[in-house]
């Protein structure tokens, strides 16, 4: 694969989010929740088994931007599921759903490489990446049995005059509020999976020991995934929480560039708590709508507007890497984004609905 199919691959999803997401809404009025949702898992079940066995460069691309744009579609319609099925509970069900997210991606990167090597058939290199990818197909193909019962009693949520509309989101302070706090905290989080263990390596660890101060910054994320969201639904004061998750990332950034190796382990742990600011964000999508139709929508544009501005984190970093020739400019760049992001924190801490700001509600 050349450099300009590799660079194209990593930005597939990030490309799915925002044009694939921004249609979720639609797709769930017109065919039914459910069946949109089993239609996802069925293209990532389809994209990653195919893709496992394309001989084709091209194809491959292909056949993986349908695989992420089935997860893209599943997981902006999570926070809609959830306001459906348990309304009552939504900080449970989103800690559940981010606590297996974490789970998969933490397996993803620890996993497929001992795969590969492990269920190759020969000593062929390429033999074994394919069974390495492919095999992560069994998973997504589980995903799809629940989905296939729930399917079958699929309604349309919708009436068509009364749809909550992806543009008349963008024009509420909620909307927009959400979608740039998305926006950041996947900038910060895109940042430090794509650069992080290249600052490791230049502070004098080796490939491997990089490899596992990030698998520590992405493993804390467990645990977590399924205790904050919790906490924010039943906190007095959610701004707390949500400034003090932030707060992690000054600290892990300024420890960094000040002693990158003694406290390593200190600051892969803060940063990994700084990146929990994602199941916070789904867990706002949620509280911050009053039916599914609604928390749908406000998915979508949070979702699709935020990785738009996500995708710049690593760009940005990289270039001013390249430039300065070391991590102290990158990591003031991310430093100077946490106070934007805590800010808009405050705001959505307090209580509002989309629908109560959309133009017909102020009629």
């Amino acid at each position: 694969m050349s450099s300009p199919e590799a660079a194209l691959l990593t930005s597939l999803p990030v490309l799915a989010f925002a044009v694939v997401g921004a249609l979720a809404p639609l797709a769930a009025r017109r065919v039914g929740l459910h069946r949109v949702t089993l239609l996802a898992m069925l293209a990532v079940t389809a994209g990653l088994l195919a893709r496992a066995l394309t001989e084709s460069d091209e194809l491959f691309l292909v056949l993986s931007f349908v695989a992420v744009a089935g997860a893209a579609l599943a997981n902006v319609l999570i926070p809609s599921l959830v306001k459906q099925h348990a309304p009552d509970r939504i900080g449970p069900a989103t800690a559940l759903y981010s606590t297996v997210l974490a789970v998969g991606l933490t397996g993803a990167l620890m996993l497929t490489v001992p795969l590969s090597s492990a269920l190759a058939s020969t000593g062929d290199v390429e033999d074994g990446w394919r069974w390495g990818l492919g095999s992560w197909t069994v998973l997504a193909a589980l995903a799809v049995l629940p989905w296939l019962a729930l399917a079958r009693h699929d309604r349309i949520t919708a009436a068509a005059g009364h749809a909550v509309r992806f543009l008349a989101v963008a024009r509420t302070p909620v909307g927009a509020s959400l979608a740039v706090y998305f926006g950041l905290q996947s900038l910060q989080a895109y940042a430090i999976f794509g650069w992080f263990a290249q600052l490791w390596r230049d502070a004098g660890f080796s490939p491997a020991e990089a490899g596992l101060l990030v698998g520590l910054l992405t493993g804390t994320t467990i645990p977590l995934s399924f205790v904050l969201p919790r906490l924010l639904v039943r906190a007095k004061r959610p701004a707390t929480l949500l400034l003090g998750v932030a707060a992690c990332y000054p600290v892990a950034y300024v420890g960094l560039m000040v002693d990158p190796v003694s406290l390593a382990l200190v600051w892969a742990v803060l940063t990994g708590i700084g990146t929990t600011t994602f199941p916070l964000a789904l867990t706002l999508i949620g509280l911050r709508a009053r039916t599914p139709e609604g928390t749908a929508t406000l998915s979508a544009f949070s979702q699709s507007v935020g990785y738009l501005i996500a995708v710049a984190g690593p760009f940005v970093v990289g270039s001013l890497y390249a430039a300065t020739d070391g991590w102290t400019v990158p990591l003031c760049f991310l430093l100077a984004l946490v106070a934007p992001m805590a800010w808009l924190s405050v705001g959505l801490a307090r209580p509002a609905y989309v629908e109560d700001q959309l133009p017909a509600a102020r009629r």
